[in-house]
C-alpha cells in the first residue's frame, strides 16, 4: 500500500495548489510530474500505478469539488467548506472522493489515511476534524440504501 500513501500525499499536493490557483487538473498534474519526478526511461509498472491513483483522486476530487463541498459541509459542525484550511478541505474532497466512488478500497483504509496525512500536513487538530467528518459521512453512506 505504499504505493497509493504516496499518490494520495502527491494528490494532495496538487489539489491544494489547485485551491490556491485554480486552474485545470490535467495541466496541474503534469506540471506537478515535470517539477518533480520526470519521467525516466522504464518508470515502471510501480511509477504507473502511484501516478494513475493520483490522478484519478485529483481529477474525481477537483471535477466533483461542488458537490463534495456540500457533502461535506452537511457533517462539519460549526464551520462552513470556506472556513476551513486548504489542506484539510483538500484532503476532505479526496477522502470523500474516495469514500464514494472507489468501492474497492475499504472505507477504513481511506479514513486512516486522510487521519495521518491531516496529521502530517495539518494543525495538531486537523486529524480529529477530518475523523470527525469522514466518519459521519461514512457512517450516512453506509446507511443509504
Amino acid at each position: 500500500m505504499h504505493n497509493r500513501r504516496r499518490a494520495r500525499e502527491i494528490a494532495l499536493k496538487v489539489l491544494y495548489g489547485l485551491d490556491v490557483a485554480g486552474g485545470d487538473e490535467d495541466e496541474a498534474l503534469s506540471l506537478f510530474w515535470e517539477i518533480h519526478q520526470p519521467v525516466k526511461k522504464g518508470g515502471g509498472e510501480e511509477e504507473e500505478k502511484v501516478r494513475s491513483f493520483a490522478g484519478l483522486l485529483v481529477r474525481g476530487a477537483w471535477r466533483n469539488r461542488r458537490d463534495l463541498d456540500e457533502l461535506i459541509g452537511r457533517f462539519s459542525e460549526h464551520w462552513s467548506v470556506g472556513r476551513m484550511s486548504r489542506v484539510d478541505r483538500s484532503i476532505l474532497r479526496m477522502a470523500a472522493f474516495e469514500l464514494l466512488h472507489c468501492q474497492d478500497i475499504p472505507p477504513k483504509v481511506t479514513i486512516n489515511e486522510a487521519i495521518d496525512l491531516g496529521k502530517t500536513y495539518g494543525s495538531e487538530n486537523s486529524g480529529a476534524f477530518i475523523n470527525g467528518i469522514l466518519d459521519a459521512l461514512y457512517n450516512q453512506h453506509k446507511a443509504a440504501p
